[in-house]
């Protein structure tokens, strides 16, 4: 299912259920010594799909620890994302020197809880939907939009250490294509990171469950100029 919304130079490992083998390295146990039983197989579960995705990548075994804000400390120049839910678990990881940033997001596909939509989108994305909704039933938009911003702050946060609010950023989901683009607003966020203010992202549903992703590809290398004789 995660192939089809990454390219192919991102590696990923997803699964559908709690994988029941999955250890932890004794300082990832650590992180979760003090949370319930169903959290730790979560998590398991979870840094599992990252270590088979870091060995597809070609990185070195070794603990996949946290920042305080819970996000993943990927080894060396690696960029990289986990997400799971109710059924679903997935990492995607990259060489830094090929992306920039990366994220990745699945919820089931059910609708937002009554009031959410109203907290996360802005005025543009509730008539974008409205109109998806008329025009293309079938696919929960507003659950869809949540993951979208889910997958823009994930592929955002790590790279600026700045805060990005669900209203910061303005989707456009195009239903054929299942594809996504994302545009920070705050014009001192798009100042200081003008080249994360865009996205592009692809979007899959199946099997109850809405998955997004967003891949940046680094800058190309500025090639040197050969010498002048003149």
């Amino acid at each position: 299912m995660i192939e089809e919304v990454l390219p192919s130079h991102v590696r990923a490992f997803e699964a559908f259920d709690h994988v029941p083998f999955a250890t932890l390295h004794p300082e990832e146990a650590a992180l979760v010594a003090r949370a319930v039983e169903s959290r730790r197989r979560e998590f398991a579960t979870a840094r599992y799909c990252a270590h088979r995705a870091l060995d597809a990548l070609g990185a070195p075994d070794a603990p996949l620890l946290a920042t305080p804000r819970g996000l993943p400390l990927w080894p060396g120049s690696v960029r990289g994302a986990i997400t799971h839910t109710t059924g679903y678990h997935a990492a995607a990881v990259a060489d830094g020197s090929h992306v920039a940033a990366l994220g990745i997001d699945a919820e089931p596909d059910v609708p937002l809880p009554a009031g959410v939509l109203e907290s996360i989108a802005l005025p543009e994305e509730t008539a974008h939907l409205a109109q998806l909704a008329a025009r293309h039933p079938g696919t929960h938009w507003d659950k869809l939009l949540f993951s979208t911003k889910e997958s823009v702050y994930k592929a955002w946060f790590p790279q600026t250490g700045l805060a990005l609010e669900f209203e910061d950023a303005l989707i456009r989901i195009d239903p054929v294509s299942r594809t996504f683009s994302a545009r920070v607003l705050p014009a001192a966020l798009v100042a200081a990171h003008p080249g994360l203010s865009v996205f592009s992202g692809r979007w899959t549903a199946r099997g109850g469950i809405l998955l997004t992703a967003i891949t940046v590809d680094a800058p190309a290398p500025a090639r040197r100029r050969p010498p002048s004789h003149l």
